[in-house]
């Protein structure tokens, strides 16, 4: 089936009943189509605030947009009505709607939802984790706005996006690693799995070491983790550096940890060390790491 723009009684069928004519804003230019869809224009859709997504590649999108030049879009976008006046929110289909934008489209197929933000965020994130689309770490992020930001616990997240709660867990760990590891991650240097092995290791420094080890030499994971195995088995002691200042230490602590830390000082040197959290799940996780328990328990 070909949807072409020019043609809307071919597009897909919306789903949405009688009553389509009530969800079109006042003075917009969307249009009810014979079959029960609508064709919107494409300057009239704002992007979805919570996509998940950061960049695309632009040879994929240009074989996309060339597609659409020939057959139209196939499988309509999903959108919302937006607050402002005669426009729409997208809700899932980004790539169609950045490729219609360079094929020159002026209208797109949609269908619309009635969507609040965080299904929003869940039908994006679901899209772009079947499609693979997501790096790890967007992955990562994404789940965890929809801990920290919509309160759901690591179950429910895996339940809406397909996935075992490990997978997830063992995702969202991924955002503990050092600065240097997520930029090597990000641009592509190690995968995933280098980065869970050097999440073994015992801290930071011995992280990014074992990191530049695994690019200079080109090391896959199963060598990673051997690697970080054998680091992490040595009793040679890391020589004591002078303390760093309690702020610049409750900085590392929160970047190590993703979450709250605070420190009070007190006479003679004692002092409270606070780690805050927000849910069941954060506090589990806390707990698996700091206790050095496994992530299945």
């Amino acid at each position: 089936m070909t949807d072409r723009p020019t043609s809307p009684t071919h597009l897909r069928r919306g789903g949405l009943g009688r009553g389509l004519e009530s969800l079109i804003p006042t003075g917009s230019s969307a249009a009810v189509v014979g079959d029960g869809s609508l064709t919107v224009r494409v300057a009239d859709i704002d992007p979805n605030p919570y996509q998940p997504r950061g960049g695309m590649n632009a040879d994929r999108l240009a074989e996309l947009a060339e597609s659409i030049r020939t057959h139209g879009v196939i499988q309509p976008l999903i959108v919302r009505i937006s607050e402002q006046a005669d426009r729409y929110t997208l809700i899932a289909g980004e790539r169609r709607l950045r490729a219609s934008r360079m094929a020159g489209l002026e209208h797109v197929p949609v269908i619309v939802k009635d969507a609040a933000d965080q299904a929003m965020l869940e039908l994006a994130l679901v899209e772009n984790v079947v499609r693979a689309d997501l790096s790890p770490l967007e992955e990562a992020h994404a789940y965890r706005q929809l801990i920290e930001e919509f309160g759901l616990t690591q179950a429910s997240v895996a339940a809406r996006v397909g996935r075992s709660r490990v997978s997830v867990t063992n995702t969202i760990r991924l955002l503990n690693a050092p600065t240097e590891v997520l930029e090597a991650l990000e641009q592509g240097l190690v995968t995933e799995g280098h980065a869970r092995a050097l999440l073994g290791l015992p801290s930071a420094i011995d992280q990014v070491a074992v990191l530049r080890q695994v690019i200079d030499r080109g090391l896959t994971v199963r060598q990673t983790e051997e690697l970080s195995r054998a680091r992490s088995e040595r009793e040679t002691p890391t020589p004591r550096a002078a303390p760093a200042p309690r702020n610049e230490i409750s900085e590392r602590l929160q970047r190590s940890l993703q979450t709250k830390v605070s420190i009070k000082a007190g006479p003679d040197g004692a002092g409270v060390l606070t780690i805050h959290y927000f849910t069941d799940d954060q506090l589990a996780d806390l707990y698996r790491r700091l206790a050095g328990e496994p992530d299945d328990l």
